[in-house]
This record gives C-alpha cells, sequence and structure tokens, in this order.
C-alpha cells in the first residue's frame, strides 16, 4: 500500500486580511498551512489564525527569501506555496489529490497553469496564460533557490510533472493597484540587473517594450481576450519600459558625473 505523503501549505502575507480568508479555504485538502507575515496591520493574521492556519512572523527580505523562509517552518517535506492573491481550483485540487494518493512517484515537484482574474474575467491568452508555475514540490529536492529576490521561481532536482487545473491569481484589486506594483516591481528588478553586471541602452527604451506587446499581444494571441487582453498588454510594455529606463540611470549613476 502506497503511504500518502503529508503535504504543508506555504503562503506569505502583508496586509491581506481582504484576501486571505478565500485563499486559505481553497488550502482545506492540505494537512498543515504556514503563513508567513511581514508586519501585517489590517488583522490578516487574526484571519489567517481563525482559518486555522499556524502563523509565523518574519521580517520582509525579498519575496524569494521570504518564500524559502515558508518553506523551512514546513512540518511536512512536500510543499504546496501559494501568494495570498492566489486560490487553488476545484480541478486543480482533484490533480494534486490524485498525484498524493499516489504517492508523488512520478516528479520531485508539479508545474501547474496559472489563470489571472482581470477587471472582472480571467485571461486565457496572451503572455498572461498559462504561465505556468512550479509551486508543489519535495523540499528535499527542490526549492526558492534562484538567486533573484523579484519574479522568483522555484526549481528542483529531478522532473518536474504538469498537473491538470488551474491556479486562480486575483493580482489586482484595481489598476492603481496594478500600476503601484509594476513600480515596484521595476525598481527591483533594476537594481537586480544592475547588481548582476547588466547594462541598459536607449534602444532597450523602445524595442524592449515594444517586443513584450508584439509577443503577448499578438504573438500569443494576447487580442483574444478583448479590450482586458490590450489593457494588459499596455501595461506590460510600460512595466518593462519603465524597467529599463531606471536600469539605464542606474547605468549613468554609476559612470557619469552624478557618481563624483
Amino acid at each position: 500500500m502506497i503511504k500518502r505523503p503529508r503535504i504543508s501549505a506555504c503562503v506569505i502575507t502583508l496586509n491581506e486580511a481582504d484576501r486571505i480568508g478565500d485563499c486559505l479555504a481553497s488550502l482545506a485538502f492540505c494537512d498543515e498551512v504556514v503563513v508567513v507575515d511581514s508586519g501585517s496591520r489590517d488583522g490578516t493574521r487574526d484571519v489567517a489564525a481563525a482559518h486555522g492556519a499556524r502563523v509565523v512572523g518574519h521580517p520582509f527580505e525579498g519575496f524569494r527569501a521570504q518564500k524559502d523562509f515558508a518553506v523551512s517552518q514546513a512540518s511536512h517535506d512536500w510543499v504546496l506555496c501559494l501568494d495570498a492573491d492566489e486560490r487553488v481550483t476545484p480541478a486543480l485540487r482533484t490533480s494534486i489529490e490524485t498525484a498524493r494518493d499516489a504517492g508523488f512517484a512520478d516528479a520531485a515537484g508539479y508545474r501547474f497553469a496559472r489563470a489571472t482574474e482581470y477587471f472582472g474575467a480571467f485571461l486565457r491568452h496572451g503572455n498572461a496564460y498559462p504561465d505556468r508555475v512550479l509551486r508543489l514540490f519535495d523540499r528535499r529536492r527542490g526549492g526558492w533557490r534562484a538567486g533573484r529576490e523579484i519574479h522568483e521561481h522555484a526549481v528542483v532536482d529531478g522532473h518536474a510533472a504538469t498537473l491538470a487545473g488551474d491556479l486562480e491569481h486575483r493580482a489586482y484589486r484595481s489598476l492603481d493597484d496594478q500600476l503601484a506594483r509594476y513600480r515596484r516591481y521595476a525598481t527591483m528588478m533594476a537594481e537586480h540587473m544592475h547588481a548582476a553586471g547588466r547594462r541598459a541602452h536607449l534602444h532597450n527604451l523602445v524595442l524592449n517594450p515594444f517586443w513584450r506587446f508584439l509577443r503577448g499581444y499578438v504573438l500569443r494571441a494576447g487580442f483574444l481576450d478583448g479590450w482586458r487582453g490590450f489593457l494588459f498588454a499596455c501595461m506590460e510594455a510600460d512595466y518593462v519600459r519603465e524597467k529599463f529606463a531606471r536600469l539605464w540611470l542606474l547605468r549613468l549613476g554609476a559612470t557619469g558625473p552624478a557618481s563624483r
């Protein structure tokens, strides 16, 4: 008889009282839920505890580092990592439970599609979908090992299988929220790229945003998502432009009169 592995769900939070409840409800099939909070002041910790989660406080040092810490707090070796704005759908839950009942015998980790909700509907094309992410893995054979703290991703030593079903991503509360997130991400990515020796030039401010829009809206058929697909592609292009603008300014600051 195959021994069924136990799963620890790991979630990182900061001021997510309005969304953490639905996230944790979708993780009810897990054997443990660990919430690592970086200083919420809106009742997030109370909501998480009310849903049966074990809440751990930890200062935020970066997305990758925070998720890595959350994994280290888990009681079980198989971990399922979510953000507070994500939900396991019934179809994905069925796929996970089926793999678990088989002992997770075919892989060191599992990836699945992530569907982003955007102004009342889920995007199904473009750069937004299927956006497969590796979030379920054996921490003895993988983890949040990638070096950068932004746009982080988990890796495993061994085969990563794909499960059916979507992970719902309810990322943005409003356009202002999306713009604020993109500004923060652009700053973090520019600083990471600069520290890694990457340098931007003026043509990056034109060609890279154009390519992101072309790839998502045309080549990956983002136009099939209607006005939502167009707006999302525009916002992505603006994010890329700001990222390279900030990287270009860092280059000037490191080599020009401003550094003397």
